[in-house]
C-alpha cells in the first residue's frame, strides 16, 4: 500500500497570486492520489539533517528572512511567507521518515509537500526551493543508515541542479535524470558526470515524447542505476513534463508517466527490496498534475 506523507504546513508557504508553484498543487494531489493509500504526517527535519547539506548560514539566512506578514523575495522565483520555512524543513523531515520506515518496512512513501526542493544548493535557495529535500534523505539514509548504494532519479522537466550540486562528490550515490533543454536553469548537460563519474543527465529536446521518454530511461538510464545494485531508490516526482504543463515543452502524458512508474517500481522491487521513496517536485497545471501523478503511482504498484 501506498504511503503518503503531508502536512496542512505545506499550504502556509504562500506565493504570490498567479505564481505557479501555488498552495493548490498539494491538494491536487492529495485528491488524485485518494484511495490508493495512507497518509501520514511530516515531521519537522532535525537541523542534524539539514546540516548533511546545508551549512549554518544557510539556515540562518532562511529563517531570518522569512517575515511575520507579507512575501520576502529570494530571488526571481522564490518566495517566503510566515511559515515557509516550517513547510520545507518538513518537506525534508517527510523525506527523513520515510526513508527510516521504508528500510524497516520495504514499500512506496510518496511526500506530498511543498515547496519542492531540487533545485536549492547548498548556501542558494532558487527556483521555488529552499532546501534540498531528496539530497537530504539521500545523505540520512547514508550516513545513518549506513547504506552503501543509494539511486537517485529525477524525472522533472527541469533539470535538479540542486540535487547535483549537493551529491556531486558523493560517490555512493548513483544520480540518473532527465529534462528539457535548452531550459531554466541551463545545467544538466551530458558532460556533468560528478566527481566519480556517478552522475548521469539526459537532456531532451523540447517536443520529446514518450519514445524518448523510453528509450532515454528504458535503454540507457534505468539499467544503468540496476548496475549498482542499489538498496534504496528516491525519487524526484516532478510532473511538468507533461503536455499540459505551461512552463515547458516536452510531450509526455499520463501512460507515459504510469509507464515511468512501473519501471521504477521493478527497479526498486529487483534492487532495493522495494524501497521507494518519491518527493513531489514540479508540476504546474492543477488537472494534468494530479492525473500524472496518479498515473506514475498506479504504475509503481505495491
Amino acid at each position: 500500500m501506498l504511503r503518503i506523507h503531508t502536512d496542512p504546513s505545506a499550504d502556509r508557504h504562500e506565493t504570490p497570486p498567479g505564481h505557479p508553484e501555488q498552495t493548490a498543487r498539494r491538494a491536487a494531489v492529495l485528491k488524485a492520489l485518494d484511495g490508493l493509500g495512507e497518509v501520514r504526517g511530516a515531521p519537522v527535519a532535525a537541523d542534524a539533517d539539514l546540516l548533511r547539506c546545508h551549512p549554518q548560514s544557510h539556515l540562518d539566512r532562511l529563517r531570518e528572512a522569512e517575515p511575520a506578514t507579507g512575501r520576502t523575495q529570494m530571488d526571481a522565483d522564490t518566495w517566503m511567507t510566515a511559515g515557509s520555512f516550517e513547510a520545507a524543513a518538513r518537506a525534508a523531515g517527510a523525506a527523513c521518515a520515510a526513508v527510516d520506515e521504508v528500510l524497516d518496512s520495504p514499500a512506496h512513501h510518496f511526500v506530498v509537500m511543498r515547496p519542492p526542493g531540487h533545485h536549492a544548493e547548498a548556501g542558494t535557495p532558487m527556483g521555488f526551493c529552499l532546501l534540498g529535500t531528496v539530497a537530504i534523505a539521500a545523505r540520512r539514509a547514508l550516513e545513518e543508515h549506513s547504506l552503501e548504494r543509494v539511486a537517485v532519479i529525477d524525472f522533472d522537466v527541469h533539470h535538479g541542479n540542486g540535487t547535483q550540486a549537493l551529491l556531486w562528490d558523493e560517490a555512493r550515490v548513483r544520480l540518473a535524470g532527465s529534462h528539457q533543454s535548452p531550459l531554466w536553469p541551463g545545467t544538466g548537460d551530458a558532460s556533468e558526470c560528478g566527481a566519480h563519474g556517478q552522475i548521469r543527465n539526459r537532456p531532451l529536446p523540447a517536443g520529446a515524447d514518450g519514445t524518448l521518454l523510453r528509450r532515454a530511461w528504458g535503454e540507457e538510464l534505468l539499467p544503468w542505476l540496476a548496475g549498482a545494485r542499489p538498496e534504496l531508490v528516491l525519487v524526484s516526482a516532478g510532473f511538468d513534463a507533461h503536455r499540459d504543463d505551461p512552463l515547458a515543452s516536452l510531450e509526455w502524458d499520463e501512460d507515459d508517466f504510469r509507464w515511468l512508474g512501473t519501471e521504477i517500481g521493478t527497479l526498486a522491487r529487483e534492487h532495493a527490496g522495494g524501497r521507494l521513496v518519491s518527493v513531489l517536485e514540479g508540476g504546474y497545471d492543477l488537472h494534468a498534475l494530479g492525473r500524472a501523478a496518479r498515473a506514475y503511482a498506479e504504475g509503481v504498484g505495491t
